[in-house]
């Protein structure tokens, strides 16, 4: 499901800084635009990906209109020059797939034949697991 919530961008010498109001000014930064946009689209993925797991309550996002960048930066006692309000968008579980959910080891007998003829054929045991996994998953 996809997730958006508006982010204040504000240009500053070296990059700029992102700052999402409705996540209790939850902020991340980078040197230039395209940088700022992929680190807030982390950002926000992790911020809703660890209220989910830890069963916080997670605010509304505020209309895109409502958004005030110069009430934000006095309330952060900084300095406003450029800036601009843009949605940032992610689909969390997907995200997270990707780049939250490590590897883990798992254990598991397969007749001796098998294990032999796959050796010799240089199959990636790990690999075909997870495929064969993803598949029957998706079957259901």
């Amino acid at each position: 499901m996809l997730s958006a919530y508006p982010a204040i961008f504000y240009k500053e010498e070296n990059g700029y800084s992102v700052i999402f109001p409705d996540l209790n000014y939850l902020a991340t930064d980078g040197d230039t635009l395209e940088q700022a946009l992929a680190m807030a689209v982390d950002c926000l993925a992790g911020y809703l990906y660890s209220a989910k797991r830890d069963n916080e309550a997670i605010p509304k996002p505020s209309e895109l209109k409502t958004v005030d960048p110069v009430k934000v930066a006095k309330e952060l006692d900084t300095e406003t020059g450029e800036y601009f309000v843009n949605l940032v968008t992610v689909d969390v579980d997907d995200y997270a797939k990707l780049h939250f959910n490590k590897s883990i080891k798992k254990t598991l007998s397969i007749p001796e034949w098998l294990n032999r003829e796959a050796l010799e054929k240089g199959i990636n045991f790990s690999q075909v697991l997870q495929e064969a996994l993803v598949a029957k998953l998706r079957s259901l």
